[in-house]
């Protein structure tokens, strides 16, 4: 479950930019998961609950969005949009190659 260190770092995160601007709170984070992030939201939310406990990030609100990636489909020899599913939105075709995913990022973080 990989969701779970993906969680740590980001509560290190959290934990340095609340201290960086003097907030004694972190009440709200945003989140852009890629297409080919292979994360699991209810795992990550699950982790992310636990790992926030007794930190300035205990109870903050989980915001996340999906984010399309492109890929580069062999079949159509095309730059295609990929959101959800590993296969072509044109052809139905398994044969992609991810041209750019950045995993998961933070988007906005709110303070007290």
């Amino acid at each position: 479950m990989h969701e779970l260190s993906l969680c740590q770092n980001l509560v290190e995160i959290l934990q340095q930019q609340a201290s960086q601007h003097g907030a004694k709170r972190v009440t709200g984070v945003w989140l852009e998961l890629g297409a080919f992030a292979c994360i699991e939201e209810s795992a990550l939310r699950f982790g992310f609950e636990i790992t926030c406990r007794g930190t300035v990030a205990e109870g903050c609100q989980l915001h996340l969005s999906q984010r399309p990636s492109q890929a580069w489909c062999w079949n159509c020899n095309e730059s295609v949009e990929v959101s959800g599913e590993a296969v072509c939105p044109r052809c139905h075709s398994p044969g992609l190659q991810r041209e750019n995913d950045s995993g998961m990022q933070i988007k906005s973080i709110e303070v007290d």
